[in-house]
């Protein structure tokens, strides 16, 4: 009798199991063949995820899903031991084993279903670029320096208003949560594909799993949590949790993800923000610009005010902590991932930010400033002064701004750009 029941528990959790698979599979496959539904699929249902499961794990304090990793991991290897001792002792027979391994089956399937649900159709949807109204031009290493250069400004002014250690070192004394959620949130008043709920990102128990694969953060599709690696340098931290949180909109592109965190944080009312937002698209270009033009990069980089080298140096130690073969099988890993899932690029379409970056310089500040000028002065049409009123929203829908393609081909950061995961963002160093 206990056999038979045996029996059949084992069929209900592998009917249940190819049954999850399949639906899996199916909404994949669908996701690819139709942009139109993945689209769909990630503006009206995926946000019902996020408002339901994503506001229940907000009640947590901390990263639920770090802690289901643990208690998971316990699980399995205390009932694999179990199992392994009765087998031994000829307690248990093969029909056990194969409870086991059914349970397991069942379990795996179940994440995989939910990896789909909160992630997965999310690859194929359009594009931030499309959504804004991008549109794909060139520019020039020319462009890609002066650029750089205004980064560099935008970081010197910020260096100093933030709160610093005995080392020099920018500490993050505010509540982080709360200002990277309203960030976001402030982003989507210009940006209705990024207005929702956003819970609040959460720094990892033991950030050292992180670490050791070189990952600043992750999101967890199957809890919908935004996390962070928090025994980082402290400037990555903002910049990661904005990164980790745009993929709660449903953009999982990552160099969308990248330049989406760039905006939120450098147009934040909070100086820590600004300054994480600048440094780390400062990084990002810098790097980019010293592929292409080292003279360039040598002439930007000695204008850096001295108050940021302590936060980059801090950086790079912290890193090399963790080099070895752990991080380079993890970016291997992460590459096949990424190209799986339609970022033919792999690892360096983090580096695509900047191609983000540029276009926003170009058609966005450039002409705000211009119109910020007209406005100033008045425009005198027929005798008539007449007021010119764009705001940024109306001028990025406008202008066409697209996603560069850099004129020379294929260019990639050098060492001080390092990677990171699965919905994940690369750590960076200069």
């Amino acid at each position: 009798m206990k056999r038979k029941r045996l029996h059949i528990t084992n069929r209900i959790k592998g009917i249940a199991g190819c049954i999850l698979l399949a639906a899996g599979f199916a909404l994949l496959f669908i996701s690819r063949l139709s942009q139109e539904f993945a689209h769909w699929y990630s503006t009206k249902v995926y946000p019902v995820w996020v408002g339901t499961t994503g506001r229940l794990m907000n009640l947590f304090p901390f990263s639920v899903s770090e802690v289901f990793l643990y208690i998971m991991i316990v699980i399995i290897l205390l009932s694999a031991g179990v199992l392994i001792i009765k087998e031994v002792r000829r307690k248990a027979g093969k029909k056990e084993a194969c409870s086991w391994g059914m349970g397991l089956f069942l379990l795996a399937a179940f994440l995989f279903f939910l990896y789909v649900l909160n992630c997965g159709v999310n690859y194929h949807r359009e594009s931030f670029s499309e959504s804004s109204g991008l549109q794909v031009e060139n520019y020039t290493a020319g462009d890609l320096k002066e650029v750089c250069q205004w980064l560099t400004l935008k970081v010197n002014e910020t260096s100093s208003e933030v709160e610093r250690d005995q080392d020099g070192v920018m500490v993050l004394d505010i509540p982080m949560e709360k200002y990277a959620a309203e960030a976001m949130r402030g982003l989507g008043e210009d940006y209705p594909e990024l207005a929702g709920y956003y819970p609040r990102p959460k720094g990892l128990l033991v950030p050292w799993i992180l670490s050791i694969q070189n990952l600043t953060g992750v999101y967890s599709p199957f809890t919908v949590e935004a996390n962070y690696n928090s025994g980082m340098t402290d400037y990555n931290i903002p910049f990661t949790a904005c990164h980790e949180l745009s993929h709660l909109r449903g953009f999982m592109q990552e160099e969308e993800a990248n330049f989406i965190a760039y905006l939120a944080c450098s147009r934040s009312d909070n100086v820590q923000f600004r300054y994480s937002g600048n440094l780390l698209g400062w990084i990002y270009c810098m790097s980019v610009l010293h592929t292409v033009d080292y003279d360039a990069w040598e002439e930007v980089r000695q204008t850096l005010a001295p108050e940021v080298e302590p936060d980059l140096a801090a950086n790079r130690e912290y890193w090399a902590r963790y080099d070895g073969a752990v991080a380079e099988v993890s970016n291997k890993v992460n590459d096949t991932y990424l190209k799986a899932n339609g970022q033919d690029d792999g690892v360096k379409s983090y580096d695509r930010m900047v191609d983000l970056i540029v276009a926003y310089y170009l058609k966005v500040i450039i002409r705000r400033q211009e119109f910020a000028t007209m406005q100033s002065i008045g425009l005198m049409v027929g005798g008539v002064a007449t007021d010119v009123r764009f705001s940024l929203k109306q001028i990025t829908r406008k202008s066409g701004i697209g996603m560069m393609r850099r004129r020379n081909g294929d260019v990639s950061c050098q060492s001080e750009i390092r990677r990171r995961g699965s919905g994940r963002k690369r750590k960076s160093r200069i």
